[in-house]
């Protein structure tokens, strides 16, 4: 049908054009990329690529933050120091009233534990480091008395030694093997 069959105020339809008139500069057109026509103006086209965007910045932060765990936290096994072996050892206090104790503690530096005022009898075992010299150590009080201080390694009494009197002094020690040294890798030449 040509223009004049419509009647006035109506136009034919062009190739590619919407029929709903002239283009308003500034107006949205409808129909959009559906129909293979230009996107509508003034409207935003979904962006699918948003959710996996966020998703892969989501899987990074959580390896940054694995990795900046595992730096703080000192390493992994790889730089774990070798442990040496102990040996079980018992202190023993007898006698009655208190006394001052340092003994021989499970550090593998040496250090000593200190008990001050301890109440008599008194025991511990403690896992000591192979290579140390496990000691106790009682010192009495003003009050003297008498105490009487046992070392034993694997239950097997070793030494012991008695303090009497104001201030009387006693030590009971022994010794322990030193840890048998590790393999090492190459063979020796």
């Amino acid at each position: 049908m040509s223009s004049e069959a419509r009647g006035p105020g109506h136009t034919a339809s062009t190739a590619g054009g919407t029929g709903a008139g002239p283009e308003v500069p500034g107006t949205a057109r409808t129909g959009g990329d559906e129909d293979g026509g230009t996107p509508s103006v003034g409207t935003r086209r979904p962006r699918p690529d948003r959710p996996a965007l966020l998703a892969i910045a989501g899987v990074l932060g959580l390896c940054l933050a694995l990795v900046l765990f595992g730096v703080l936290r000192g390493g992994g096994e790889d730089k774990a120091e070798p442990r040496v072996p102990t040996e079980p050892v018992t202190y023993e206090v007898t006698g009655e009233g208190t006394a001052d104790l340092s003994y021989q503690g499970a550090s593998e530096q040496g250090t000593a534990e200190t008990v001050s005022g301890a109440r008599l009898p008194w025991k511990k075992t403690v896992a000591v480091p192979r290579g140390q010299s496990p000691v106790i150590r009682i010192t009495l009080g003003e009050q003297g008395g008498q105490a009487r201080c046992a070392v034993a390694v694997r239950g097997r009494h070793v030494q012991s030694a008695t303090a009497s009197g104001g201030f009387g002094r006693a030590t009971c020690s022994a010794s322990l093997p030193a840890p048998a040294p590790e393999p090492s890798g190459s063979p020796s030449a």
